[in-house]
């Protein structure tokens, strides 16, 4: 049923435009739209991140998006430069080099939004990307 189908990540905030500032300011996204007060859109990747207004911002514990880059350590480098302080955890058969988390040839690090969303950035890890006009695995193309 959703197999072709695109997914936006939601992540609530209680200030959007303390949000904007962050997203735009420090991230370096590219808003797509007119400016809504309830919601902004953002393209990034191949994929869209929507951050709206919720009374429930910064609940969750856990990571809320991992973005897929090159090389962790340049961009907690060029991150840290902006301010960005990263998230430190223990955890079973990782290895922490400064802020970044080692396991085998996967490289993770994290850091918050100021609502406290937990945000992550990764490499090492093939997930199996494919192009948008490839049919999933196990499908048939109509082609």
């Amino acid at each position: 049923m959703f197999e072709h189908a695109n997914a936006t990540t939601m992540v609530a905030v209680k200030d959007l435009g303390r949000a904007r500032e962050f997203y735009e300011g420090v991230l370096g996204l590219t808003p797509l739209g007119p400016k809504d007060p309830e919601v902004q859109v953002y393209q990034t990747g191949d994929s869209r991140l929507a951050v709206y207004v919720s009374r429930y911002a910064g609940t969750n514990r856990a990571t809320t998006l991992t973005w897929e880059v090159e090389s962790v350590e340049d961009v907690v480098r060029d991150l840290k430069t902006r301010g960005v302080e990263f998230e430190h955890y223990d955890m079973p058969e990782t290895k922490r080099q400064g802020d970044v988390h080692v396991s085998g040839s996967m490289k993770n690090a994290w850091f918050k939004d100021p609502d406290g969303n937990i945000l992550g950035i990764m490499s090492g890890v093939d997930v199996g990307r494919r192009s948008r006009s490839e049919p999933a695995a196990g499908t048939r193309s109509n082609r």
